[in-house]
């Protein structure tokens, strides 16, 4: 592919920053309908190549070109006015407006200084049926799911004309139902010649709905594969010069564990939810978790996952049942409970839940255990800073100061600060949900390496994932959750992607034991 045949032509591009080279020579080429992987570790380059393309920073030499046309972009409304738009994993909608205004906002279709809804409304539908959307123009946004919010961003970027369009993780908070109606309006783009830029840390999805991928690491253009010839495990070669094999470190996991209960869950149910509070969202639920144990927990989206280790951490308040620790039942009737007992959670939603983002690294990650650093009502500064300093150096956690907004680290970083902020307080029990979600294969291995280092502490661990994969190589024993119901306790040996799926799908159940669920009748 040349300049003359390509859609997209980015070639030997580079950008620095003050100290940072964050870019360096990097070329990228996208054909018209054609949909392109970009894939890397985070701070590898990949945000700040597509900034580049977007208007958002200026080059600092290369070229780039557009359907054979050389360009120099000034600014983010000269890139949409020339085709290229972006769909941010945080999604740019106005949740007060409707499906039409938001498509449509900044510029209302009609005479003069006058707007003509009925006209809006025309053209919001015509577009809504060319992409087989089941969505009313006049719906507010607030009411729509994320899937469905997500296709109300594409819509806006559809009526815009557009000729390249970069998606940033579009799948990171959508079900397998929806990423596949999300895959079957990306084909849709690409039959009718749109070039896609598909940016994802899920490569099975990469392999699945692109043609080419181009990979980058430490800024630095590092190959350009056909997924007809590469696997996932060649991709993480790629990206961080080892493979899949190395990261989930199995041999240090023990065979078998100390029968040490730290805590019961009894019968435990709860009941309503956003949508209906008479919900039945959990029912009867009972299991335990012993010392130096991973738990995981696994189910289909809508299983319970989330708002079981929410009534648990107190958060959610459970309809009945009874929370032992350490042998004498407790009451965790809200999250401060569950702290003073030792209790942290690291949520799902680590920007939304889990951080301040405004604020810098020191104040996240003492905020739980501030109490530690305070005499006499003051807090002192310098015990804060050197209890928060050994914990970056002991993570790891890139960032070159202490002092620096945790908005501005990778995610990866950030989900670290998360992790250590509830080390801080030296828990017994760390519930992680989905604690590997959204960030890279290279800061996933160290999740898990400290994963490793906190259960040899005798911390126990109950982690919710998506990934079975995930669930098979980190975890001692997995829960598995249908519909709000326990329908399985898998150990160790029986656990695989098959058996995971067998009993996340299960409907009537007789559970038994461990290791042991027979299905009713």
């Amino acid at each position: 592919m040349d300049r003359s045949t390509a859609l997209l032509w980015m070639e030997n591009v580079s950008k620095s920053f003050p100290g940072v080279q964050a870019l360096d020579n990097v070329s990228l080429h996208v054909a018209a309908g054609e949909i392109l992987g970009l894939i890397g570790q985070n701070g590898a380059g990949k945000s700040t190549l597509m900034k580049l393309l977007s208007g958002v920073y200026p080059t600092d030499s290369g070229e780039i070109a557009l359907e054979g046309k050389l360009l120099h972009i000034t600014g983010p409304q000269q890139a949409q006015q020339l085709g290229v738009a972006i769909i941010y994993q945080e999604l740019n909608l106005l949740p007060n407006l409707t499906v039409m205004e938001n498509i449509f906002v900044g510029r209302e279709p009609g005479p003069g200084l006058f707007v003509s809804r009925r006209q809006m409304e025309a053209e919001t539908q015509a577009i809504l049926d060319h992409l087989k959307l089941n969505l009313r123009p006049n719906a507010p946004v607030r009411s729509l799911s994320v899937a469905e919010q997500q296709m109300v961003e594409i819509a806006k970027t559809i009526s815009r004309q557009v000729k390249v369009l970069i998606m940033d993780e579009p799948t990171s908070a959508l079900s397998e139902s929806e990423v596949e109606t999300l895959f079957a309006i990306m084909r849709e783009l690409k039959q009718n010649g749109i070039g896609i830029i598909f940016i994802s840390h899920r490569l099975e999805e990469v392999i699945h709905i692109c043609d080419r991928v181009t990979v980058l690491r430490d800024g630095r253009h590092v190959g350009d594969v056909s997924v007809n010839d590469v696997s996932k495990d060649d991709l993480i070669r790629l990206m961080v010069g080892r493979s899949l094999e190395t990261f989930f470190h199995e041999d240090e996991k023990a065979d078998a564990l100390v029968d040490d209960t730290v805590l019961e869950v009894r019968h435990l149910s709860l009941r309503g939810n956003a949508q209906n509070a008479d919900a039945e969202v959990l029912r009867d639920i009972s299991f335990d978790l012993r010392r130096g144990e991973i738990l995981g927990l696994a189910g289909l989206v809508g299983a319970g996952r989330t708002e079981l280790v929410r009534a648990i951490f107190g958060a959610d308040k459970r309809t009945s049942g009874q929370i032992v620790l350490e042998g004498k039942p407790v009451r965790i009737n809200s999250p401060r409970d569950a702290i003073r007992l030792g209790i942290g959670l690291v949520p799902e939603d680590r920007k939304g839940q889990g951080l301040i983002l405004g604020m810098a690294v020191r104040q996240n990650m003492s905020l739980v255990n501030l109490a530690a650093f305070t005499r006499l009502g003051f807090v002192r500064r310098w015990e804060e800073a050197q209890g928060v300093a050994n914990y970056v150096q002991r993570f790891q956690i890139r960032t070159p100061s202490i002092e620096r907004r945790v908005v501005n680290l990778s995610g990866g970083n950030q989900q670290k600060v998360v992790i250590a902020k509830w080390l801080m307080m030296q828990p017994k029990i760390l519930i992680m949900d989905e604690p590997t979600r959204g960030i890279d294969v290279g800061a996933k291995s160290e999740i898990y390496d400290l994963m490793h280092q906190l259960v040899g502490q005798g911390i126990s661990i109950l982690m919710i994932s998506s990934e079975f994969p995930e669930l098979q190589a980190m975890c001692d024993r997995v829960l598995c959750l249908t519909e709000g119901r326990l329908t399985g306790i898998l150990p160790r040996s029986e656990v695989s992607q098959e058996a995971l799926m067998h009993y996340c799908t299960l409907r009537e159940h007789a559970l038994l034991k461990d290791g042991a669920t027979q299905l009713a009748g």
